[in-house]
């Protein structure tokens, strides 16, 4: 059973991954911490609260960063709405936050559990965990692997350059991509082309029926609209629920090693994430210093087995389905 802390900012796919993450009995969610970055945060936090108390998610939820590390606050307002959760209707929250900032919530429970046994699946901006790691190094060598999701080797979404969660806090990227443990990067290459929730996963989740089926149902139909005018994607992209996919099943996805790196700088490339692949044969290399040597010790999500992926889609939500009746 993997053990992890989805540290979101809910948001519709991070919405859909707090459910995925809550149905299937592989996944011991230790907790949700939450960040600004679909929204502020504190729309974000109410939105995980919500979503937990309408379908029954009995874990702790701390509130986080309510904005990045150093740069201005950029929010994904045009995508997710004025609530940051557009679409559905949502009960008001039944159950207190736990009182612990995010960052805190993080380290103790890291620290507080076996090394090398609780995984960080950041679906937001990583500011939660830049600040983690900066307050207390040690939960690098305690932590098992970071799943992300975010960033990108051949486009943006924010910008040419640039995926949102990154654009939004590069220099908590940064610090994430910098640590020294095993990261997987699950970026818009995969999720924006491959994770769409096609008319056939719609008609297997409309035929579950019940309060949660027409839940993720409203999300994609929200979603639709955006996706479609803004981005120019066919249908709804499912990105966060990917890096809980790839923990419940590691086959879902293909991977290849690579040493990655955030732009901070750049006036045009600010948050791109440079990818360098073994596959290369060394033949790129970042500089000279001994911090900037290439060490391909992350990896990149390349391929999505979307039917796996759907499977565990409708298995969360059907298992959450009969807990709620």
């Amino acid at each position: 059973m993997e053990k992890i802390i989805l540290d979101c900012d809910p948001g519709h796919d991070d919405a859909i991954a707090i459910l995925l993450a809550a149905g299937n009995p592989n996944i011991d969610l230790l907790g949700i911490t939450t960040v600004s970055g679909n929204h502020n945060v504190e729309n974000t936090t109410r939105n995980a609260l919500a979503v937990c108390t309408a379908y029954g998610v009995k874990v702790p939820v701390a509130k986080g960063s309510p904005g990045p590390m150093i740069a201005d606050q950029v929010l994904a307002i045009e995508i997710h709405g004025e609530t940051g959760l557009d679409g559905p209707v949502l009960p008001p929250a039944s159950f207190d936050l736990d009182k612990r900032h995010a960052v805190d919530f993080i380290i103790e429970t890291v620290m507080a559990h076996e090394p090398k046994t609780v995984t960080l699946v950041p679906v937001g901006p990583y500011t939660n965990i830049g600040l983690a790691i900066r307050k207390e190094p040690r939960i690098i060598e305690r932590v098992k692997r970071v799943v992300a999701m975010g960033g990108a080797y051949t486009r943006g979404n924010i910008t040419p350059a640039a995926e949102f969660n990154i654009y939004a806090d590069a220099e908590a990227a940064d610090v994430m991509f910098r640590a020294n443990w095993d990261v997987t990067m699950i970026g818009l290459d995969l999720t924006q082309t491959q994770a769409l929730a096609t008319p056939d996963l719609q008609n297997r989740v409309r035929a579950i029926g019940g309060s949660i089926s027409k839940f993720v149902l409203d999300i994609w139909e929200f979603i639709a609209t955006t996706h479609g005018g803004l981005l120019q994607i066919d249908y709804p992209a499912i990105h966060d629920a990917c890096c809980v996919a790839a923990l419940i099943d590691p086959t879902i996805i293909t991977t290849e090693k690579a040493d990655i790196r955030v732009e901070t700088a750049g006036r045009w490339t600010r948050g791109m994430t440079v990818c360098n692949f073994e596959k290369m044969g060394g033949m790129h290399h970042f500089g000279g210093t001994a911090s900037e040597q290439t060490d391909f010790r992350h990896t990149v999500a390349m391929k999505l087995d979307h039917p796996k992926f759907c499977d565990l889609i409708v298995d969360s939500l059907e298992r959450l389905t009969k807990q709620k009746t």
